[in-house]
């Protein structure tokens, strides 16, 4: 079995110059924050380059939902490392995370010389567009993932319950009983043609990731009670929020406000105000982490402090995404496993449409106006065939010319 999984990594090997060019252009244009980055993989790395078929990229996806952290920026590891090793997970994470990171280190200079900014209409744009976006995803996952009643059923079921109760246990719980239900009742005509992940990282390897990331988790406390340092602490505080967080970027905020903000770290306002320019540009939404870093009372701050915080943050996804990804193809070989994922596999569709609804359509779609911006930008992803970047550029002008009153 794994040299079945070694032979199929040899097949689809990419350059890691390849890997790191296609993330790089995700990494600048992607806009709208987790939900809306996994439809942007999705549309490239399954429509447009054919890395991945739908099932193999839900399958992932349903993983990373599992694990904590920043689901997209895992997706985006995961992708890396099946298709050039860790190199390729390196690139992977470089390139998407980069462009945003030195976004918002640069804004936490300008804030510390200049003060707050003043956002715009194309701020409002950039979350119209995301409805857009994560209404293509649900729209083409549903047609392949919820091909029946059953499953069509157990999607829409999965999207009240979290609507009902949102609270990352919740959707943690819903994958569970969904894998449960796929494994009880969905047995028949099962497909096993996914384009496999082909992880090249041997299991050793994975089992010491695993390892590191809970000695890390339990033994950076204590180090830095052992040996107290500014740097230290800021590892420990960024590496444990990264590690703690289930249900995307979003929930990683109020662990670091209470990480920075009581100690003195960090002022309010300027804890706000990164958080404001971290909704305006694309990319990951924990590198937020990089402009605290940047504006820190103490040192290390600046550049420097910006990626200590930035890599404190994002390691724990680099350790559980090599710790598990190299059972995942061997895991889903496995019947019972298929049938699961086949449960799962409509349960994200599920948290999709919950994610459409809220908070991606209600705190962008405010008035007829914004309505008919999202339904123009979906027609032109959808039935236009719009490259994605372009659509966020003509949606970001749209909100910009509404909000200057250039549009009734």
């Amino acid at each position: 079995m794994q040299d079945d999984i070694e032979t199929n990594a040899g097949e689809q090997s990419t350059s890691v110059a390849t890997v790191f060019l296609t993330f790089l252009k995700l990494g600048l244009t992607s806009f709208g924050g987790p939900v809306a980055h996994i439809g942007y993989f999705r549309e490239e790395f399954v429509n447009r380059r054919k890395w991945l078929d739908d099932r193999a990229y839900a399958d992932l996806v349903a993983l990373c939902q599992f694990l904590p952290g920043p689901a997209s920026s895992q997706i985006g590891i995961g992708v890396g490392l099946s298709r050039a090793g860790l190199p390729g997970a390196l690139a992977a994470w470089i390139a998407f995370t980069m462009p945003s990171a030195i976004a918002l280190i640069l804004f936490g200079y300008g804030y510390i010389e200049f003060g707050d900014a003043v956002g715009s209409g194309a701020l409002h744009g950039l979350k119209v567009v995301a409805v857009a976006v994560v209404a293509q995803a649900v729209w083409t996952m549903a047609k392949s993932l919820c091909p029946d009643a059953q499953r069509a059923t157990l999607a829409v079921a999965t999207t009240i319950a979290v609507l009902a109760v949102p609270s990352p246990f919740v959707q943690v719980g819903a994958i569970v009983i969904g894998g449960l239900i796929g494994w009880a009742m969905l047995r028949a005509d099962v497909p096993t043609d996914h384009v496999e992940l082909g992880v090249k990282v041997k299991r050793s390897i994975a089992i010491a990731a695993l390892i590191l990331f809970f000695a890390a988790l339990i033994g950076l406390p204590i180090l830095a009670a052992a040996f107290p340092s500014q740097t230290m602490a800021l590892v420990d505080s960024f590496f444990r929020s990264g590690s703690l967080v289930f249900g995307g970027g979003h929930v990683v905020l109020p662990l670091l406000q209470s990480e920075v903000v009581p100690p003195g770290w960090v002022s309010n306002d300027a804890f706000l105000a990164g958080y404001g320019a971290a909704q305006a540009v694309p990319g990951p939404l924990f590198t937020f982490a990089a402009f605290l870093g940047t504006v820190m009372t103490d040192s290390p701050n600046g550049i420097a402090g910006g990626l200590i915080c930035l890599v404190a943050v994002f390691a724990s996804s680099f350790l559980l995404v090599i710790g598990a990804l190299p059972f995942w193809d061997a895991l889903r070989r496995i019947g019972a496993v298929r049938n699961a994922l086949l449960g799962v596999n409509a349960v994200v569709v599920g948290l999709l449409l919950a994610a459409l609804y809220n908070p991606v359509w209600t705190s962008a779609i405010l008035s007829a106006a914004d309505f008919g911006l999202a339904l123009a930008a979906f027609t032109l992803l959808v039935f236009w065939k719009t490259p994605a970047w372009l659509v966020v550029i003509l949606t970001a002008l749209g909100g910009w010319a509404l909000h200057a009153g250039l549009i009734a």
